[in-house]
């Protein structure tokens, strides 16, 4: 059984969507920081355990400090909306509650995933005490650079959409 999903990359400029976009699709890694620009859109067809053939269509959308900002035109007909913050600079994650909040809201029934990316560049132990005081909720703590965690998180994601 072959199925198609539209994952879009959604959060700040510099956080890593990028990196993260660029790790899983070609197994990639620059240190090269280039703004996005518009979109950038790719596939990855996944063969998952249960047999189904999983292609997922990643948008990579420019970043912006408001999600409202956001062209609505990305947003349509996803599936799965990843929100990846930066966990070296919490002016990305500091309002990400009212951000998710209105993706609920203007998208029902978007499945939504939250990364917080740069694992490389913090102490997990220590990352994870601060946003559990700050009540910044996630999925998943990636490091793009490294690979940690990137494959795994997208793997589970595409599991979750053939559901």
């Amino acid at each position: 059984m072959k199925l198609s999903k539209k994952v879009v990359l959604l959060g700040h400029f510099g956080v890593g969507k990028t990196s993260l976009f660029r790790r899983f699709i070609d197994d990639a890694f620059s240190e090269d920081y280039k703004v996005t620009l518009g979109v950038q859109i790719k596939k990855k067809v996944i063969q998952l355990p249960s047999g189904i053939e999983l292609s997922m269509v990643i948008w990579d959308t420019e970043g912006h400090q408001e999600i409202e900002n956001t062209r609505k035109s990305y947003l349509l007909g996803s599936h799965a909306f990843i929100y990846v913050f930066d966990l070296t600079r919490k002016d990305t994650y500091i309002n990400l509650n009212a951000d998710i909040a209105y993706l609920k809201q203007h998208h029902p029934k978007v499945h939504i995933r939250i990364i917080g990316n740069k694992l490389d560049k913090v102490s997990e132990r220590e990352i994870k005490k601060e946003l559990k005081q700050e009540s910044i909720p996630f999925d998943c703590l990636t490091s793009a650079k490294t690979n940690k965690n990137v494959s795994t998180f997208f793997n589970e994601l595409a599991e979750e959409l053939t559901k």
